[in-house]
């Protein structure tokens, strides 16, 4: 092999001396320290500011933890949230986790808001879900940013699933006569109070689950649901009417409003009136939609629902088809 002549001074010995000491292979390491002064336009001093630039984004970058880890931490600083907020967390985040292959062990600061779309769509099927999944994701990612594991929160960028609301039909007078039948058969009437309060209050399910009989009051005739207890965190007030009244002066007091296992007791009270397919929420929806034909009172309606404004009363919650005698409903 032919050997080429060069001569070179004293400070470019020193110059190879210094490239050998910092191990690795000579050729490789000049190249970096040619990159690095290309970067700097040539200057030294730029060249240095470039490096350690770089070096502290590379040590933000391999600050970060699993997206389970993330997660893990996520759960951590809702503890004193609600147990269904709790629980619901949970299950959309493990179910990111089982649908989508490799997320657990992937490093937050690498997910991109690209893969947090694919994520969503991957792991969940309706608009609904989506939507509230990407809510989920971006809880999990604004903890690892007030942790630091990540600069920024991809979801942000992400798209919110459009959901196209459509009108529920109310349940009709026989389809109501049929549930509290129903109530008062089943148990010895141990669901009933519940049944009466969804029917002619507009409570949800899971706010007259956590009820005690010390926030009802027969006397002012009114029922008062807790912040901790309501599905947006908001206290309110929610009237007794007659019917309503009727049915509670005959069990105020006895028991719970809900026994224990109650959404087991629900689907059973369900289907010995006989309803094989049941559409959430529709007890709410007939209270508003009787409410509004009888009251006609949208601001009254809103405050007893619990929602922020009329909107979605407007148009979801509130039908004018199937409806039987309105007075007689509230008599």
């Amino acid at each position: 092999m032919e050997t080429i002549q060069v001569k070179i001074t004293e400070k470019e010995v020193a110059a190879l001396a210094l490239l050998k000491s910092c191990g690795g292979d000579v050729l490789e390491v000049a190249q970096v320290a040619c990159d690095a002064m290309r970067a700097g336009r040539g200057r030294a001093q730029r060249a240095r500011r470039c490096i350690e630039s770089g070096a502290e984004v590379l040590r933000r970058l391999e600050r970060t933890v699993s997206f389970e880890k993330a997660v893990t931490a996520a759960l951590e600083a809702r503890r004193e949230r609600r147990a269904r907020t709790q629980s619901d967390f949970r299950y959309f985040t493990r179910r990111f986790m089982k649908r989508c292959e490799g997320l657990a062990s992937r490093r937050v600061r690498a997910i991109t808001p690209q893969e947090c779309t694919a994520y969503i769509e991957t792991a969940f099927d309706t608009p609904r879900q989506r939507q509230k999944a990407r809510l989920v994701l971006s809880g999990v990612f604004s903890t690892a940013v007030r942790r630091g594991w990540c600069s920024e929160n991809p979801v942000l960028q992400v798209e919110v699933p459009r959901v196209v609301e459509r009108r529920i039909e109310v349940l009709s007078p026989r389809e109501i006569e049929c549930l509290l039948g129903a109530a008062r058969q089943y148990g010895d009437g141990c669901c009933l109070a519940a049944v009466g309060m969804m029917l002619y209050a507009g409570i949800r399910p899971h706010e007259v689950a956590r009820l005690s009989w010390e926030q009802v009051d027969l006397k002012n005739r009114c029922i008062s649901i807790l912040p901790q207890h309501s599905k947006t965190g908001g206290a309110r007030l929610v009237s007794i009417h007659a019917p309503l009244l009727r049915l509670l002066e005959g069990c105020a007091g006895v028991g719970r409003i809900c026994p224990t296992q109650w959404l087991r007791h629900w689907r059973e009270l369900r289907r010995l009136g006989g309803f094989s397919h049941w559409v959430p929420d529709v007890l709410r929806h007939t209270f508003a939609s009787y409410h509004l034909r009888f009251f006609r009172n949208y601001n009254e309606l809103q405050y007893e629902t619990g929602h922020r404004d009329s909107t979605l009363l407007r148009t979801r919650y509130v039908s004018m088809s199937r409806l039987g005698d309105v007075a007689a409903f509230w008599a």
